[in-house]
């Protein structure tokens, strides 16, 4: 296992490389710069600006200064936000969206999990129907959607929750609820097909034979090999929900990386945009690399090569 885990951080620290050396030169490839949307700025200001943070060198140049200062922990400054680093603004919001989406992602697999099973269980009947029903509404409804819905009810109506911010715990309720209705039903519904199918596998049969009860059969013998589909997707959702959720820290005035994300492509600041894929891509290969590896610990007969 550990052969096998050396190679995948390999391959992974490979992955990294290429992703941020696409990002560079698709984000230079772009028609205009970053200074162009500056209002009432000369055509000598923004070469003036251009040769201060160095983007008036050749490409490659500045391809090979920015991965030098990368690999030694200096992603540069922003262009857009003088005098803050890339660094800085990434550490400073990242622990905003991983809480947000780390309670959501646990939210999801308490609830998903044993939803699914259940679903699974009584299937065909009232239960599983129900499960079903909602669980489609939550894949197919919007978290900008939900957003919206809980802040009228909870927040303008009743006006039980805050609508602002991460100030309290119960500030915390409405977005991470948002953000947890998708992964929720999806975790749910893919338990539910996962376990079904495992329930049809010889073994599961050779269980019944003996007597065994459906209910031990589900969670002693099928549980542990119908689990695997949904670890694989809860890594790298746990990574996309870090920086996907710009439109639900938005809604709730969030001040996360989701929102830095987006806000650095429209603004166009190539060093936050490299910052923040790099980071991004970080996040979801080792999430993979991780899943992988607990395949081995949940399944013993999986071989790692």
């Amino acid at each position: 296992m550990l052969k096998y885990a050396v190679k995948r951080v390999a391959m992974g620290l490979l992955s990294i490389f290429i992703v941020a050396t696409l990002t560079f030169f698709l984000m230079n490839m772009v028609p205009g710069g970053p200074f162009v949307a500056e209002k009432s700025i000369s055509q000598e200001a923004q070469a003036a600006l251009a040769a201060k943070y160095g983007l008036d060198k050749p490409i490659m140049q500045r391809y090979a200064t920015y991965m030098t200062d990368f690999l030694k922990g200096d992603m540069g400054v922003s262009l857009r936000q003088r005098g803050r680093t890339v660094s800085g603004i990434i550490f400073s919001k990242f622990p905003v969206s991983a809480r947000l989406a780390g309670i959501a992602v646990l939210i999801a697999l308490l609830l998903g999990i044993p939803l699914g099973c259940l679903s699974a269980y009584n299937r065909g009947k009232l239960a599983d129907n129900t499960i079903i029903v909602f669980t489609t509404c939550g894949i197919a409804i919007p978290s900008f959607i939900s957003s919206v819905l809980l802040l009228y009810f909870f927040g303008s109506k009743l006006n039980i929750l805050p609508t602002v911010g991460l100030n309290s715990l119960a500030s915390y309720i409405m977005p991470v609820t948002a953000l947890a209705i998708y992964p929720t039903a999806y975790i749910t519904r893919l338990m539910r097909s996962s376990l079904l199918d495992v329930m049809g596998q010889d073994y599961i049969r050779t269980a019944k034979a003996k007597g065994l009860a459906n209910f031990k059969i589900i969670f002693k013998h099928a549980l542990r090999n119908a689990v695997l589909p949904v670890i694989t997707y809860v890594g790298p959702m746990l990574a996309g929900l870090m920086t996907g959720s710009f439109v639900v820290e938005k809604i709730f005035t969030i001040p996360g990386l989701g929102r830095e994300f987006v806000s650095s492509i429209v603004n166009r600041d190539y060093t936050m945009v490299m910052g923040t894929t790099i980071i991004l891509a970080t996040l979801i290969i080792t999430a993979n690399v991780i899943v992988d590896i607990l395949y081995k610990v949940i399944d013993p007969r999986i071989n790692l090569k």
